[in-house]
């Protein structure tokens, strides 16, 4: 599994959203946010984590505790 956060650097750009809409939400706050905090690995969310302007998207190995890179 992985742990997915957005940290407070986040612009809400949505280019996360777009790429991984059933992944990220836009939130009230301008920001986005995971719509779950642990995903089954996948490319949508690496993909999305690559595309983050701000590097905000933190995705973390939950086994290992080690980050995932875009």
């Amino acid at each position: 599994m992985w742990r997915v956060t957005v940290n407070d650097t986040c612009v809400g750009s949505g280019m996360c959203a777009a790429i991984a809409a059933g992944y990220f939400r836009l939130g009230e706050d301008e920001q986005s946010h995971p719509v779950y905090p642990e995903v089954t690995p996948n490319d949508a969310v690496r993909d999305a984590a690559a595309s983050c302007p701000m590097e905000a998207i933190v995705v973390t190995d939950t086994s290992t505790g080690e980050a995932v890179n875009p």
